[in-house]
């Protein structure tokens, strides 16, 4: 099948699994109005089309700091148990109605705390939101495993209380760790206790990196750090000076040939300046090289996507086929940080059938 036959509604019906989605970047513009309400904050517009647009138009400014900012309306309705709740089961709920069968959903509880919540509280918290959205997703027929991603905000100093966080919770729905939040001037060495604490606990982590910084950050996260997946690692080809040629640094290599999941989101890295289009974004150059490429979806809102969209892009500027796009979905599921048994039956029971069935 060729990528012109590959339209949106087929690609909507294929299952899909997503490594890299924020919690706070993915709400329902009409969620963030009510629960402004609420709370009593304002909002720059209470039309949910136009908050929507305005999200969207803030994201494309090509600046991350400008771009991690917008989160500030989204984090003020999550500050107390109603909130969060209902935030988290739309989550999933959402995502099984774009065809998601698998996602790690990522936040950093410490920016939750400001209504009174414990850094426990917000934990499980959203697990019980995830849950109660996990069971309704299974009844209505779409279900979606969703684990979570604790994540310490490299630019404060509460990432050890969140990797340790990652670590009471690892039987309770986390499956793993990042760090997040403005990546240059904020080198992941700096957090290197805290991953030498979930190495020795056996907590898989993933770490951004290469996104608003370059190649040193990718290596801090890999060679200094141990990072199993890398978050965007859109400058790896930093260390690719001829993609053509496909001649690999010795990063690259290293990243290639270990098969180290890179986390790409195509949508949000054109909204960063990390990426000037969707055909020439470095996703397609690096699949082709045989990268372990991932498509995810990064803010759902912030970015005004869906993991069709994403696909569907893909199709129609890059020239991507259903195969690229099974090869991506199994990609993502190698990687997921879930037991190796539990990514096979995901894989063989539902994600190969499904690309059979929707073509």
């Amino acid at each position: 099948m060729t990528a012109t036959r590959v339209d949106a509604d087929v690609i909507r019906r294929l299952p899909k699994a997503v490594l890299h989605d924020h919690l706070d970047g993915g709400l329902r513009p009409a969620t963030v109005i009510e629960l402004a309400a609420a709370v009593g904050h304002t909002l720059p517009t209470t039309d949910p089309d136009e908050l929507a647009a305005w999200y969207y138009e803030a994201a494309n400014s090509g600046d991350l700091v400008r771009y991690i900012a917008t989160f500030e309306h989204t984090l003020a309705v999550m500050q107390n148990r109603e909130g969060l709740l209902r935030v988290a089961e739309e989550y999933v709920l959402d995502l099984a109605a774009d065809g998601v069968v698998y996602a790690e959903v990522r936040y950093a509880p410490e920016l939750n705390t400001k209504g009174g919540l414990s850094l426990s509280e917000v934990v499980e918290t959203v697990q019980e939101g995830l849950a109660t959205g996990m069971a309704k997703a299974a009844a209505a027929g779409t279900p979606v495993r969703v684990g979570t991603l604790l994540c310490g905000m490299r630019m404060f100093d509460r990432v050890r209380e969140a990797a340790d966080l990652a670590v009471a919770y690892r039987d309770a729905g986390v499956v793993g760790f990042d760090i997040a939040g403005a990546e240059d001037g904020f080198p992941p060495a700096d957090h290197l206790a805290a991953f030498e604490h979930l190495r020795r606990e056996s907590v898989p982590f993933t770490i951004h990196a290469g996104e608003a910084h370059g190649l040193p950050s990718i290596h801090q996260a890999l060679q200094v750090c141990g990072a199993q997946r890398i978050g965007h690692g859109v400058r790896l080809t930093e260390d690719i000076p001829d993609l053509a040629a496909g001649k690999l640094g010795r990063l690259a290599g290293w990243v290639r040939d270990r098969r180290i999941a890179l986390e790409m989101c195509p949508t949000s890295n054109l909204q960063t300046g990390c990426a000037t289009s969707i055909a020439e974004h470095p996703i397609t150059a690096l699949k082709d090289l045989g990268f372990r490429v991932t498509v995810n979806t990064d803010n759902r809102l912030v970015s005004g996507t869906t993991m069709t969209r994403e696909m569907s892009l893909l199709v129609e500027e890059a020239g991507w086929t259903v195969e690229d796009l099974r090869t991506v979905t199994v990609n993502a599921l190698k990687s997921a940080f879930i037991p190796f048994d539990e990514r096979g039956a995901l894989i063989e029971d539902v994600v190969l059938p499904g690309y059979a069935a929707a073509l």
